[in-house]
């Protein structure tokens, strides 16, 4: 090999390990981001009633989202003929789960909460199959076996079942999780040809006006009240987790394949887990480190692509 062809390969060699590093630091991004949503929220709420904390989090978020979708030149506007589909997404994707959400994490630890929220993508199974009539294939059925399974073994390790306050926290965070799981389904049958950012910009802003006006009726805050940590908490998820983890996740879209990218749902409740034990003081048990794992486990099955995991004979 001549030196000129040997300096090409060179350089293409650290062209690919470069773009590989930025592309593992984005996705750990992603990971860190999301993993300390649930810290925030459980920060958030300690000072701020639940919808107002949920309305305030959109409110802040808004403003970036608008200028995001100016700088990319993408619609605000939902097409005129989708107008009920955007009342539904600001709606069933953003008002009621992340009130839910901030409601259940006032009895649920953070590191619970991710977990339980983890289970989202195999709703969106669930429903592929019921909605759209998508094969499960045996592999994923036993992975959610598995996962729901393990779920069910945390819950009741974690002593919820004794505390009625923490079991309707739970339901909430669930409930969520299908809301969630629900409109992903039903983005795919109306919203396929909506931009991601036309998708989440204006819903965002009105579920904030929305969500903030009945906090002010309903729950009637004391904003001075409201802790420093807790304004720290709502600007975090504002601007980082909303905005800042949207972007990255969306950039990282052109750079892996949606298989891969969907891992983050796998990754993030450890990193949750880990950061919810920390800053609540609380031991991470061996039943929860083993049923934790088995759960990421089961769902981490439910991800891998069907027509490789499919039995020979079917």
């Amino acid at each position: 090999m001549n030196a000129p062809a040997a300096l090409s390969t060179r350089v293409k060699t650290q062209k690919h390990w470069v773009a590989a590093l930025i592309t593992t630091v984005m996705f750990l991004i992603v990971c860190l981001s999301w993993g300390t949503t649930w810290l925030s929220i459980k920060i958030a709420v300690e000072t701020v009633p639940p919808l107002t904390a949920s309305g305030l989090r959109f409110l802040i978020a808004f403003p970036l989202f608008v200028i995001f979708a100016r700088l990319s030149k993408a619609p605000i506007f939902f097409p005129r003929e989708r107008r009920g589909f955007f009342v539904f997404v600001t709606l069933a994707y953003f008002s009621v789960p992340y009130y839910l959400l901030n409601y259940g994490e006032q009895h649920v630890s953070s590191g619970l909460t991710a977990l339980l929220f983890s289970c989202m993508p195999v709703f969106i199974l669930l429903f592929s199959a019921l909605l759209l009539k998508e094969r499960i294939a045996l592999s994923q059925l036993f992975g959610i076996g598995v996962g729901f399974a393990s779920l069910f073994m945390i819950i009741r390790s974690q002593g919820l079942h004794m505390d009625h306050a923490e079991l309707f926290g739970v339901l909430a965070i669930l409930a969520a999780a299908v809301l969630h799981a629900f409109c992903y389904i039903k983005t795919k049958q109306k919203g396929a040809a909506i931009s991601v950012i036309t998708f989440n910009t204006l819903p965002i802003g009105i579920a904030g006006a929305l969500l903030f006006l009945a906090g002010l009726g309903l729950e009637r805050p004391a904003f001075s009240a409201i802790s420093a940590r807790s304004w720290g908490a709502l600007f975090y998820l504002g601007l980082v987790a909303s905005v800042g983890g949207f972007i990255v996740y969306f950039a990282l879209l052109k750079r892996l394949s949606p298989i891969i990218l969907s891992f983050v749902f796998i990754i993030f409740p450890v990193f949750a887990v880990i950061i919810g034990a920390w800053y609540e003081n609380v031991p991470l048990s061996q039943d929860l480190m083993l049923y934790s794992a088995c759960l990421l486990a089961g769902f981490a099955i439910t991800k891998l692509p069907a027509r490789k995991v499919r039995l020979s004979n079917e």
